[in-house]
């Protein structure tokens, strides 16, 4: 959208914001929060601080998690009278481990148009940075508050190969990295990420075991909000492997016979071919169907 033109009337437009530095927001998402009718917002005085920053004005009404249903009703006569309206939250995109997916599935329901302006997420943010090779992740959001729900969620997600990640509050962290290093294997690899794009912005690599320690040593790397990344389960053999040999057996095996990519493996990585072969053939099992068999 150009600066000067109009929103689109009737619709409503999804605006990712940032998450600590203010200036981590797109041409796009200012061009439309200067040109919206009004905006609602999860903290009206934290989105003011954004838009004064920005030099815009703008009529805004509050809209978070205790009071969204009611505030739906709002939203909807004002798009119905024509307006285009935006919606915020304090850091983040909306919907995402933030209030706004109930107003967003009734508006669409009810057949406006909604309309996502792109912008930052604490959960990418720190995963770009974090230097996990394995392609696939799961994003978990914040665990339950409660220890006893917490430790159970924890045994469901146990045995997912995937990277999981979890948001978590200062004064949780302690007891949450506490319950991972209980409830999930010693081999795995934490990344803490905390403060993303602030002052005092943290991205920490450690051994799960050493997690707690490390948290404990300085007071200060209990504050912010948290990004947590844990790698994923794996098999013995996988455990025994480091992620870069396993990634390199990979790329070989696309090319390569069987041998010959663990041959090759070995001698670049200088990992044991046994441990290689052997998963190189679990690899093989894995893509193997029945009918190929």
């Amino acid at each position: 959208m150009q600066a000067g033109t109009s929103t689109l009337p009737g619709s409503l437009y999804v605006v990712g914001t940032p998450i600590g530095n203010l200036r981590d927001i797109s041409f796009r998402a200012l061009d439309i929060l200067a040109a919206v009718d009004f905006i609602a917002a999860e903290d009206t005085r934290v989105t003011a601080r954004l838009l004064e920053y920005h030099s815009i004005t703008k009529k805004m009404i509050s809209m978070h998690r205790h009071n969204e249903a009611s505030t739906v009703k709002r939203i909807e006569r004002s798009l119905a009278d024509g307006n285009s309206v935006a919606l915020l939250t304090d850091a983040g995109t909306p919907g995402i481990s933030d209030p706004g997916a109930l107003l967003v599935k009734h508006i669409r329901n009810m057949g406006y148009k909604v309309i996502p302006i792109p912008g930052a997420n604490a959960a990418v943010c720190a995963l770009s940075a974090a230097g996990i090779i394995t392609p696939h992740f799961l994003f978990y959001g914040f665990l339950p508050a409660n220890p006893g729900a917490r430790r159970r969620e924890l045994q469901n997600l146990k045995l997912f190969p995937y990277t999981l990640i979890f948001y978590e509050a200062p004064h949780r962290i302690l007891e949450c990295v506490t319950d991972l290093v209980e409830v999930m294997r010693d081999h795995r690899e934490l990344t803490i990420a905390r403060e993303l794009t602030k002052l005092f912005e943290t991205i920490h690599v450690c051994p799960l075991k050493d997690a707690v320690v490390w948290l404990e040593e300085d007071p200060n790397r209990q504050r912010g909000e948290f990004v947590l990344m844990l790698t994923g389960f794996k098999t013995r053999n996988e455990a025994e492997l480091g992620d870069e040999a396993q990634h390199v057996l990979k790329l070989l095996m696309d090319a390569l016979p069987l041998k010959q990519a663990v041959k090759l493996a070995a001698d670049i990585t200088g990992e044991s071919r046994n441990l290689l072969y052997t998963f190189a053939l679990s690899l093989r099992n894995e893509t193997t169907s029945p009918d190929d068999a």
